[in-house]
């Protein structure tokens, strides 16, 4: 197995190996014990459990092919048949294509360096999951393993992040946003562009948004006064310049209809009452107006644990261990799809058991108890809909791998997090 340049996305891997392909099933211990002193390792059952970084795992994959193509070697010119039958032993893998459609358009150049030689089948299941098999071009049963786990890693960590909105649009606004935002995908329909791509470049381009909507400018009839025009700052209006644009229905405020908050940013009155029903918070800026309430279904629970061993990076500190439940049940009206059924969800998240651990934690407990923490939509993980899902207040939700995998060290996670509180209220 020729070695793939995969050490810049994983440092902490788990590989399962099964003996069975091993005529000798010591040799398999013998490899997979000479190597304990860089990676560690459990038995269960048939399989061996083996954690470590991506060269360690990929050098211990090396070793298990070779062991067992020299037993192929001498059955006399089998070896095409044993690959074959050993790597139909690899178990596909069932994924969103949605996910999936944004890895195959924004991530192909990552997830070639994952496959290597390894060839992908997909089996398309309905409109919602598909099923992807690994084929090896050359090689054994291990290597297809070996690029399943990697694979199974990256998938996760892309479809965690990945948020999808809608917003008002056309075709031509879609060429413009797509070369500005190019990590994110715009599909247009029905005078509305459906935006999906990584939280982070999600949150950008709505600020993005936001700030364009928000700008005062002459207001024109004509089809040219778009979106697209205010992204290269072009405008062919030559209205009254005092005209104001109202934000969220892109239309001229009337004098005697218009509201101004105290952030001095100004709507259409009818407008911001509506706008206020769903988030008292200004559109243009996110000041708060009142106290913010999600939509995070009824009867969960917040449980707190410790524990003594130390995160990395607060090695002085123990870990403070939140374990989220909120139980299946009926949507509501604030809901997607009121009268539906929702999937619930269980989730765990840790944080440091030092004093800013302690506040941050404090500030989470007001966050859950007014709704903020969950919602329910669409899960970027299985694709199905009508489930729990996290909100836009962002979790550790491992203790090691740093910011990428979601754990720790992560040096500025406390203080983002208390700002991401604060924009909601909760400091």
């Amino acid at each position: 197995m020729s070695a793939i340049n995969g050490a810049e996305f994983f440092t902490d891997i788990i590989l399962s190996i099964d003996e069975t392909p091993f005529k000798d099933k010591g040799t398999l211990k013998n490899i997979v014990e000479n190597g304990k002193d860089c990676y560690s390792y459990e038995k269960k059952g048939s399989c061996y459990r083996v954690k470590g970084t991506f060269e360690q795992l990929d050098k211990l994959v090396s070793r298990c092919q070779r062991a067992t193509d020299h037993h192929s070697t001498a059955t006399h010119g089998r070896t095409g048949q044993h690959n074959h039958h050993a790597s139909t032993r690899v178990k596909s893998v069932e994924v969103s294509r949605v996910v999936m459609d944004y890895i195959n358009k924004k991530c192909e150049e990552k997830l070639g360096k994952i496959l290597g030689n390894c060839s992908l089948v997909t089996v398309l299941q309905s409109d919602i999951t598909a099923r992807i098999t690994f084929r090896p071009q050359s090689g054994s049963f291990h290597q297809a393993a070996f690029v399943r786990q990697r694979f199974i890693t990256f998938y996760q960590r892309v479809a965690s992040d990945l948020h999808i909105i809608s917003v008002p649009g056309n075709l031509h606004e879609h060429n413009k946003l797509q070369r500005k935002f190019s990590t994110l995908i715009f599909e247009p329909s029905n005078k509305k562009l459906t935006v999906m791509g990584p939280f982070p470049h999600i949150a950008e381009f709505k600020e993005f948004l936001w700030k364009t909507r928000s700008t005062k400018r002459p207001v024109s009839k004509t089809p040219t006064d778009s979106l697209s025009n205010r992204i290269s700052g072009s405008s062919s209006a030559h209205k009254d310049p005092d005209d104001e644009s109202c934000p969220i229905c892109m239309e001229t405020i009337v004098t005697n209809k218009k509201k101004t908050l105290r952030c001095k940013h100004s709507f259409c009155s009818e407008c911001l009452e509506k706008a206020f029903v769903y988030k008292p918070v200004c559109p243009t800026c996110g000041e708060l107006y009142g106290t913010l309430k999600g939509t995070q279904p009824d009867g969960g629970t917040m449980e707190v644990t410790k524990n003594a061993s130390p995160l990395p990076g607060y090695e002085k500190y123990g870990t403070i261990v939140i374990h989220y439940y909120i139980p299946s049940g009926i949507q509501k009206e604030e809901h997607p799809n009121p009268g539906q059924p929702y999937e619930g969800a269980s989730r765990t998240a840790y944080l440091p058991d030092s004093s800013e651990g302690r506040m941050v934690l404090g500030l989470l407990r007001r966050a859950f108890d007014q709704r903020l923490i969950f919602t329910i939509g669409r899960s970027t993980t299985s694709g199905r809909n009508n489930t729990v899902t996290w909100n836009d207040i962002h979790h550790k939700t491992s203790t090691h791998g740093g910011p990428t995998h979601y754990g720790y060290p992560d040096s500025e996670y406390l203080s983002r997090v208390r700002d991401e509180l604060k924009v909601k209220g909760i400091e």
